[in-house]
């Protein structure tokens, strides 16, 4: 019997009236807090740690290397069962499984940065590697507990408002990495501006503290080892009890979230691992060369921070509240197609900007503002998307996979952009990155028309039309 749920692609009811006041949520107050901690550690281990030392005089080469640190990232799947199933001495206790994860990644972070604040690049580089992949490692965990702590803690109509609060927190603490470490470093150095930032973890820190711990059914454990734990153990019953403990962990944690996902949406899911792994191919991929293009069509440095670094992320923050108001409004798989539509077109306009003989600063800001709006769109429709197919059963273990998955193929692309730019120049380069949205619209029109379900998308028992 078909299941007789709206669609999630369906308008949600209310007027647009509703879809904003969404955001007075107090938990949306929460959520900005945590979105910025979230996205406070990521440039203090890249971009303005690689500034630090390039101005101590550390070669480019032995900079570039530190790149490697962002594996932590990409590969937080391996220990997100980890974060998912294991409690945490005394801090679990009091604070439950989400926030006890997000204090303990907090206090690394904290005490990673504030180490790499004492470091001497000049000295060497090897403590300074060695505390900025902790510091990627405690960022990463704390990102794998906070999407746990924001699926968990709103409904399926809240996620997009919900999404979109998370990403304003975290571009607002990326332009506090970025402009704002470079500004302090130039008036009190590199080490001061690392102890301050190390100190604005507290932000995150006392948050986490006042936040409320989601609330989970009674059975939530009994469901979660299901039978096949169950069956496992008979079958393993002269093994050591060490062993069928750490076997029954394993499955319970690991193969049961990989189960439940192929279970509920059957072939369907190899189409939606497709689909996550193609959908951000533009951007990833448009975004390795950008800063290239600027610099190469002779845009001066004060140009590119006044018009893109800040009118840029200005119009990124709009977006992304503009984006969480559609998605509650239209509902996800509409915002998706709008966002992929919107990167195609602002590739386009790249293009159409290549063909110019100068620089020309009315059509840069114009370019940037409308990209910023489509990746703020793009961004938090597959945020939103990518939560709702995360069952509660397995929220951490799920979205960690689903989130490192998306950027992988996108990463990978990147690293070969160069050369196809080399190659065919930038105007038929943003043709050729605006292009790679195709499979992705291709892929969610055939999702769309096998009818997946809000029950569906919120981890629930269901059938697809």
């Amino acid at each position: 019997m078909p299941n007789t749920t709206r669609d999630a692609a369906a308008p949600k009811t209310g007027g647009w009236r509703q879809a904003i006041l969404v955001y007075r949520q107090p938990r949306m107050l929460s959520m900005l807090l945590l979105g910025f901690s979230s996205g406070l550690p990521f440039y203090l281990v890249f971009q303005s740690l690689s500034a630090w030392l390039r101005q101590e005089g550390i070669v480019r080469s032995s900079i570039g290397m530190l790149a490697w640190v962002s594996i932590a990232y990409s590969f937080k799947f391996v220990w997100s069962p980890i974060v998912d199933r294991m409690p945490l001495p005394i801090l679990t206790r009091v604070l439950g499984r989400r926030r006890s994860w997000m204090v303990a990644a907090q206090a690394g972070i904290a005490l990673g940065v504030f180490n790499l604040s004492l470091s001497n690049p000049t000295a060497g580089l090897l403590p300074i590697a060695l505390w900025a992949m902790f510091v990627a490692f405690c960022a990463a965990t704390q990102d794998i507990a906070v999407d746990a702590w924001r699926i968990e803690s709103g409904s399926a109509d809240t996620q997009g408002a919900m999404a979109a609060t998370y990403q304003i927190g975290y571009r607002i603490a990326l332009i506090t990495g970025s402009a704002g470490t470079f500004a302090l470093a130039d008036r009190l150095g590199w080490k001061t501006t690392y102890t301050i930032m190390a100190m604005l973890v507290a932000v995150g820190f006392v948050t986490t503290l006042l936040s409320k711990e989601p609330q989970v059914p009674l059975q939530r454990e009994s469901l979660d080892r299901e039978q096949r734990v169950i069956s496992w153990l008979q079958h393993k019953a002269h093994w050591p009890s060490s062993l069928r403990a750490a076997g029954s962990w394993f499955i319970g944690a690991v193969i049961c979230p990989l189960s439940d996902f192929f279970g509920r949406y059957g072939l369907l899911a190899v189409v939606l691992l497709l689909f996550m792994g193609t959908y951000r191919l533009t951007e990833f991929t448009m975004g390795g060369m950008v800063n290239s293009f600027y610099i190469d069509h002779g845009y001066t440095l004060t140009q590119i921070a006044t018009v893109v670094k800040f009118y840029g992320l200005m119009m990124s923050l709009v977006g992304v509240v503009l984006a969480g108001i559609a998605i509650t409004k239209l509902g996800i798989l509409r915002s998706l197609i709008i966002g992929s539509v919107m990167i195609m077109m602002s590739n386009v306009g790249f293009s159409l900007l290549a063909t110019a003989h100068g620089p020309t600063l009315l059509g840069l800001g114009f370019v940037n503002g409308f990209d910023n709006l489509a990746q703020a769109m793009h961004g938090t429709s597959l945020i939103t998307f990518l939560s709702s197919l995360t069952s509660p059963k397995y929220t951490a273990t799920q979205y960690a996979l689903f989130s490192s998955l998306y950027a992988l193929p996108g990463k990978i692309l990147e690293g070969l952009s160069g050369f196809v730019v080399d190659a065919i120049g930038y105007s038929a380069f943003f043709v050729y990155t605006a292009s790679l949205s195709i499979p992705a619209l291709i892929l969610l029109y055939f999702i769309a028309k096998r009818g997946v379900t809000r029950d569906q998308l919120r981890g629930e028992p269901g059938h697809s039309e």
